[in-house]
């Protein structure tokens, strides 16, 4: 993010001087910090993916924009007017976009972020907040604190009926998994890897946000030698793994894993279980891990224990994508979703 903050004093006094005013109230966020926020939130800056999937979805109004523009395909999934939100780019994480010009030309009367509380976030928080003179949250992304997440942003964003009926749904979903998973043996519990990008070769160490489902799921992440975030890995090592079962976000790595030798000799590519995750209009493992992995969740559990688990995607896939994104998908979207080379758990 660029550093020119002196040179915008004077257009930031301008900015806020434009935004509108309301009474303050106090919020304590997941990073311990306390904030004052505006007594009705009417314009959001989701500073990353998750922010935005979850702002979105207790409170699609207030929401100014998204990170990442939607590509046509992703487009058909929610209400048209969401899908035309323009594109502002992300404060935080990987490939950061945005700027202090471009927050404040949004004119957002609180800015939202999920994922890391640590302090490194924490200081961007307040340095963003004391550059714009606008309230800034930091709330914990962990996918195991997610109907929490959800009470905490409705509290935030005055929405507080939107989030107790999206935070009941998140614990009755996680509540129905856990307690079936629990009895499942450790002997049970396959081994995963979790193939990221186009060639398969980066995965998440243990504790990864990115692998956060395997291991919710009670999974063996094959990466979970040691903590960390992602990491590129050598084929060598994935073919030493001998994964029996393979999760992939890309459908250029699906698509020609088949194609290569050395990939063939690993378990599960010979015993066809790589399995694709959808991705429309958010995906389902990853890509952003967010409360859109909720979903993913009863996709991947019937994929890591068939035995157990048996689901009516579609109509799982229905309801989740009518409550949390506003649309309820079509019949021959829903064919056509779980069509897709690779999705199918059986």
């Amino acid at each position: 993010m660029p550093r020119r903050f002196p040179l915008l004093v004077a257009f930031a006094v301008a900015a806020l001087a434009a935004l509108p005013v309301f009474a303050a109230r106090e919020f304590t966020d997941d990073a311990g910090r306390k904030v004052s926020l505006p007594d009705k939130v009417t314009r959001v800056y989701a500073a990353g993916p998750p922010a935005s999937v979850l702002v979105f979805a207790l409170a699609p109004d207030t929401l100014v924009g998204w990170t990442r523009a939607f590509r046509p395909d992703e487009s058909e999934w929610v209400p048209e007017k969401y899908a035309k939100l323009p594109e502002l780019g992300r404060l935080t994480g990987r490939g950061n976009t945005a700027n202090v010009e471009g927050i404040l030309q949004a004119k957002p009367d609180l800015i939202v972020d999920m994922g890391s509380t640590n302090a490194t976030f924490a200081s961007l928080a307040d340095r963003v907040q004391q550059q714009t003179g606008i309230p800034y949250i930091l709330l914990d992304g962990r996918l195991d604190t997610t109907p929490q997440q959800i009470e905490k942003l409705a509290t935030a964003l005055g929405a507080e009926a939107r989030g107790r009926e999206l935070a009941t749904y998140a614990r009755d979903l996680i509540g129905r998994l856990q307690s079936k998973i629990a009895a499942i043996p450790p002997d049970k519990r396959p081994e995963v890897y979790y193939a990221r990008g186009p060639q398969g070769l980066q995965t998440g160490l243990r504790g990864s946000i990115n692998v956060e489902m395997i291991e919710f799921l009670g999974a063996k992440n094959l990466a979970a030698t040691q903590a960390g975030g992602l990491t590129n890995v050598g084929l060598e090592q994935v073919v030493l793994w001998d994964p029996p079962v393979i999760v992939t976000n890309d459908p250029n790595f699906y698509r020609e894993v088949w194609k290569l030798p050395v990939w063939n000799s690993v378990t599960a590519v010979r015993k066809k279980r790589v399995y694709l995750s959808p991705h429309l209009p958010f995906g389902w493992f990853d890509y952003p891990p967010g409360a859109n992995r909720l979903i993913g969740l009863l996709w991947l559990s019937e994929i890591l224990y068939p035995e157990t688990f048996r689901h009516d995607l579609r109509k799982e896939v229905a309801t989740f994508y009518k409550l949390f994104y506003h649309r309820e998908p079509t019949l021959p979207q829903l064919d056509a979703l779980l069509a897709e080379p690779g999705v199918a758990p059986r």
